[in-house]
């Protein structure tokens, strides 16, 4: 059952603000003592807000609410982690422009079977193994905008947001059937972009080192088993009843890969656990600290009345980009539900309709905008990380990808789609 939000004050949401501020500025001013320190920062940020809703607000099911979302998420994830990092992908040939735009777009499609972060862990390090030759910051980022956030908007298996809508009565082919122009618009966009970008870093690359790094490489799937772990953690995604029965086999998929799969693998892919620690630390703080902007947010999205498509997509997505979009999505799709009048998405207007496609394409679009936009984008950063792969800092991410290219995307969706 979804909580019934709680109305703080807005200025308890400070402390969200300053862990985004600390994620953003402290690995560019102390990054050392950053590195060091991080999970106290987190964790003391998260003690302040949890301590303050249990005591002021009495409100200790909105935390046990908020700990079992956070459970159910760290489970997604890091079971992903582990059995995507039991499955070794080798790809024969030069990862040309094309080949590379070939790559992202198979993944937004496999973004919709597998979820983005499913299709993001299993992608991940096939797509830094193929470009390793000039692999540098746009890879990680454009794969990231595509593979882990847009690619996966056409059916409720793609985002958590469309998951929350198919829960609360929207078709399974809704959003495909009524989207797949909007979603073929963002995806092309970005791979166009993406196009333009790394044919100037192709041809920057020296084509002797190229014929080197690529001459001996094959077709190449290892640790098959791991697919069978991998569908077992897809299929409990649908398992909401008993409690935790989920998350139970999730675990249960993940421990039976990492036992199987074999060592040689593991070191193929890099494989250690320290991606998957630094991502649950850093999200214990965000969870918690996000409490009051979330609950601030949902007892207020009734007030918003009937405006237009462009507005519910604006703000569904400027709030995604830096708060769950899970959540931020659920609150704007109650809210038009409340102000047309209707018991469900089927008997919607068309200019409501509208408007759940709006909130639906926002919520998923935007959540690229930032590293904690969306689940999968931190995780891919930090394998990257791991990986020696060179990645742009948080606020290098918004100035030199999201506002020149996310943006420009984001504005013409809006103008062909949402401006009425």
């Amino acid at each position: 059952m979804i909580h019934q939000p709680i109305p703080p004050p807005l200025l308890m949401a400070l402390p969200f603000g300053a862990l985004l501020a600390a994620i953003a500025l402290a690995p560019l001013l102390f990054a050392e003592w950053w590195g060091k320190y991080y999970p106290r920062v987190c964790f003391s940020l998260a003690a302040f807000v949890i301590l303050y809703y249990v005591f002021a607000l009495e409100a200790s099911p909105r935390v046990l609410h908020t700990a079992s979302e956070y459970i159910s998420f760290i489970t997604l994830i890091g079971s992903l982690f582990i059995v995507s990092g039991g499955i070794h992908i080798s790809i024969k040939g030069e990862a040309t422009p094309w080949a590379n735009v070939l790559f992202l777009a198979a993944g937004a499609l496999l973004a919709n079977v597998l979820g983005t972060t499913g299709a993001s862990m299993l992608l991940i390090r096939p797509w830094i193994r193929a470009n390793r030759y000039r692999i540098t910051s746009h890879h990680v980022v454009f794969f990231i905008f595509i593979i882990s956030n847009v690619g996966g908007c056409l059916t409720p298996v793609g985002d958590p947001p469309l998951f929350l809508g198919y829960l609360h009565g929207m078709q399974f082919w809704w959003v495909a059937r009524h989207g797949w122009a909007v979603w073929l618009t963002g995806v092309t966009v970005l791979l166009a972009m993406f196009y333009a970008v790394d044919a100037r870093n192709y041809a920057r690359a020296p084509k002797p080192v190229r014929d080197t790094l690529t001459a001996h490489e094959t077709w190449r799937l290892q640790g098959v088993l791991n697919l069978g772990f991998l569908g077992v953690i897809l299929g409990a995604v649908f398992m909401n009843h008993p409690p935790f029965l989920r998350e139970a086999l999730m675990i249960a998929a993940a421990l039976g890969s990492y036992w199987t799969t074999h060592k040689s693998i593991h070191e193929s892919n890099q494989f250690t656990f320290h991606p998957i620690k630094e991502v649950a630390i850093l999200f214990v703080g965000i969870f918690a600290t996000m409490m009051p902007a979330l609950d601030w947010l949902a007892a207020n999205a009734g007030r918003i009345g009937t405006p237009t498509p462009g507005l519910f997509y604006f703000g569904s997505g400027a709030l995604s980009s830096v708060l769950d979009n899970a959540p931020t999505y659920l609150s704007f799709f109650s809210a038009l539900l409340g102000s047309s009048g209707s018991p469900d998405v089927q008997s919607l207007s068309i200019t409501h309709s509208a408007g759940i496609l709006a909130v639906s394409v926002g919520s998923v679009f935007f959540g690229a905008n930032t590293y904690i936009g969306n689940g999968p984008n931190f995780m891919v950063k930090a394998i990257a990380d791991h990986q020696k792969v060179h990645t742009p800092s948080f606020l290098g991410y918004i100035a030199k990808f999201t506002l020149p290219f996310m943006l420009p995307m984001l504005a013409l969706v809006w103008f062909l789609f949402f401006r009425t």
